[in-house]
């Protein structure tokens, strides 16, 4: 029998998981499995879930089909229904010993179980607990740490809180426990990661905020070199969160932002929480306190409604909030949300837009990559003779570096989409 094999598909938070699921499975003593942990952001991912699960399949003659993820907790009978599924679970179950402990042995007959057996998917909206299972970080150079699961917010466009269920936090002693771990294991980076990371806390005690941990990791883990934080929604920056920007050099000045769009009216039927001038403002207000900060953004071209001039505000906010990482979404109808029952853009102009917001970004991009020539960096080495800087963007070196280390190089030029030291 062999070790189980693992496909992971959408964010980092997913990849987080499988780790867990890894140590989750490795304890049960699962073997001649297949787990695929599914993505549901956009119909396209669900696609590709469906094909990734058919080629393991082919490649695996055999093994035990397990599906999970947002995908499988949104819509189970999907991958129940395929012949190739032994078991459909949820994302919370994905989480528990005793799920695993009840996989040990390959499924017999698992094209003829029932869609009902199959499926081990409850009411995500009922989990109240924190964040799944706390694993001491992975990646090889930099340690990814869960500190929030789930979203408390609903807009339009969005399937994942019905995938992740309310938002739920990791305390702060717990956090700080596991990043003394990563630190004294060698780790240089931590990056705190979640689905909706700015609502950190309000669940807990006293309702702390987001701000307010990085302050107590750094505070209280006085040798980690350099803490990042993933995508933040920028209308939820708390006090704290700004002070650190403005008084902390190990908080990286690098964060991604969830803007989503330009066009004001947009943002409405989005039902998101800002305005365009919002963000505008909170960029020009984190630059004002750290100069050398970058922003990544993810935006959706083609929403629902969405006009050429509405567009065109989106484009121009590339400009308008300096952006220099874009994340470009062409909108997809997600079965089960207020914007799929919206007036749609027709795709062919969904994906032209998309590729003109792509190039724009691209420009963006190209105008960060240019400034850095000459300037020194301290590099986090991801590989031999790759890394990233502060404000991650990668590197790429003509000769061998020591790999997890911080090394201080000159960027002598750019090319391809990185810098060049």
């Amino acid at each position: 029998m062999s070790a189980p094999v693992f496909a992971t598909l959408g964010c980092r938070l997913n990849a987080y998981e499988t780790e867990a699921m890894k140590e989750l499975s490795t304890a049960a003593g699962v073997e001649n499995a297949v787990i695929v942990n599914t993505c549901a952001v956009t119909a396209e991912a669900v696609r590709k879930a469906k094909q990734e699960i058919r080629r393991l399949s082919r490649e695996n003659p055999g093994a035990t089909i397990i599906v999970t993820g947002c995908a499988a907790q949104t819509e189970p009978e999907t991958f129940a229904a395929m012949p190739e599924v032994a078991r459909v679970i949820g994302n919370h179950e994905k989480m528990q010993a005793e799920t695993w402990a009840g996989l040990r042995a390959p499924i017999p007959g698992a094209d003829l179980i029932g869609v009902t057996e199959k499926v081990q998917v409850d009411d995500i909206m009922s989990v109240r607990e924190t964040a799944g299972h706390l694993i001491d970080g992975f990646g090889r150079h930099r340690a990814y740490v869960q500190v929030q699961n789930g979203c408390d917010h609903r807009c339009t466009f969005c399937i994942i809180p019905y995938g992740r269920g309310n938002s739920r936090s990791v305390p702060a002693g717990v956090v700080v426990e596991q990043i003394k771990r990563l630190v004294d294991r060698g780790f240089n980076e931590v990056v705190l990661t979640g689905v909706d990371l700015t609502s950190w806390g309000a669940d807990l005690p006293a309702q702390p905020r987001l701000g307010d941990l990085v302050m107590r990791i750094l505070r209280l883990v006085p040798d980690l070199p350099r803490l990042r934080i993933s995508s933040i929604d920028s209308i939820e920056a708390d006090e704290a969160l700004m002070g650190a920007i403005a008084t902390e050099p190990r908080l990286m000045p690098h964060l991604h932002l969830s803007l989503q769009a330009g066009d004001d009216l947009i943002l409405k039927r989005m039902k998101r929480r800002h305005l365009r001038d919002d963000a505008i403002r909170f960029c020009e207000e984190a630059r004002r306190l750290r100069p050398d900060m970058v922003f990544g953004a993810d935006i959706i071209a083609g929403f629902p409604t969405e006009t050429e001039e509405m567009f065109a505000r989106s484009v121009d906010l590339v400009r308008d909030c300096g952006l220099t990482f874009l994340h470009v979404f062409p909108f997809s109808p997600r079965k089960g949300t207020p914007a799929a029952r919206m007036p749609q853009v027709r795709g062919p102009e969904i994906k032209e837009r998309a590729a003109r917001l792509r190039a724009v970004g691209d420009a963006a991009l190209a105008v960060h990559l240019a400034a850095q020539v000459g300037v020194a960096h301290r590099v986090l080495m991801e590989g031999p003779r790759m890394g990233r800087t502060e404000q991650f963007t990668e590197v790429d070196f003509g000769a061998d570096q020591p790999e997890g280390q911080i090394v201080t190089a000159r960027v002598t030029g750019f090319a391809g989409g990185r810098l060049v030291a």
